[in-house]
């Protein structure tokens, strides 16, 4: 059945304001010691983003027919995660910006020393949330979410494809170089937010989690494909940061490897992948093709 795009747009931007509740009851109350972290760490998570790893979290539960109360912690927990590598991102020992969501970046609105204290907060935080709420049927299954959110956050995810980043500034990486940076810094959060949203469900099988996988790791890639055209193509006002940052910092992107035509081409190919991996689980993974269609088309 084709689903109307109002239709996608109405569940995402129901979803979309769900998790502000959400996030701000898990987040600690500004006015709690010590306030200024806590200000700051609400200033970096509330009222901003397109909130991406969320909706996949929700959309994957559908296969899994999860329960809403198990999905909220899980999509709070990886939004919390992917706040704190936002913040460390834009410190000046790393990408050094000062726009973030169309507003200051935490350490120019509060300090550097500040924006790290968040950043570990946050990070924290999740792991928290992830622990103290009942998000699986088994506590097997719920160690086994909290260590695929550490994988993707850790040396072996995110913080690792930091460092690959880190040491490719000013040097032209080949194809696979740049996807394997990628699986790791883009790609390990949203395959986690897609694999535990899936697993908050009690009705799940190997063959729908392998089907999963394949099509997390697509369009995970995708994703960092299509930023980096945008960064390429967009406004600042656009984009809510800094555009073309990337090519004046000679950061190894998709379009600095494959060209403009090249990057876009590839994020085709990705989407193609990413759909054709979700045809066997049908129509109860109906949102996460929408999500993969809104990932690669979208245009801010």
């Amino acid at each position: 059945m084709k689903i109307a795009e109002g239709d996608f747009q109405a569940w995402m931007v129901s979803m979309q304001a769900r998790m502000e509740p959400v996030l701000a009851r898990v987040l600690p109350a500004a006015h709690l010691s010590p306030a200024r972290l806590h200000a700051a760490m609400r200033y970096a998570a509330l009222e901003g983003g397109k909130r991406v790893r969320p909706l996949l979290a929700f959309a994957a539960g559908e296969l899994s027919q999860a329960p809403a109360e198990r999905l909220e912690p899980v999509a709070a927990a990886v939004e919390l995660v992917h706040a704190y590598s936002l913040v460390h991102d834009d410190l000046p020992c790393m990408d050094d910006d000062v726009l973030r969501r169309g507003k200051p970046t935490v350490h120019v609105e509060y300090d550097e020393a500040t924006a790290l204290l968040v950043g570990d907060s946050l990070q924290t935080l999740a792991f928290q949330v992830l622990s103290e709420s009942s998000v699986a049927a088994k506590a097997q299954t719920q160690l086994e979410m909290i260590r695929l959110l550490a994988l993707a956050a850790g040396s072996r995810g995110m913080a690792g494809g930091q460092q690959i980043d880190l040491e490719s500034t000013g040097r032209a990486l080949t194809l696979p170089e740049l996807e394997l940076m990628h699986i790791h810094k883009t790609g390990a959060l949203i395959r986690a937010s897609i694999l535990l949203g899936y697993l908050c469900g009690d009705v799940f099988s190997e063959g729908e989690r392998e089907r999963l996988d394949r099509f997390a790791k697509s369009i995970g890639l995708a994703f960092q494909v299509v930023d980096d055209v945008l960064d390429a193509e967009a406004s600042t006002a656009t984009l809510g940061k800094t555009a073309g940052k990337d090519s004046k910092q000679g950061k190894a992107t998709y379009v600095a490897a494959l060209g403009l035509a090249g990057a876009k081409a590839r994020a085709s190919e990705l989407h193609s992948e990413a759909r054709a991996a979700l045809v066997p689980l049908g129509e109860r993974a109906r949102r996460l093709g929408e999500l993969a269609d809104f990932i690669v088309l979208r245009k801010f």
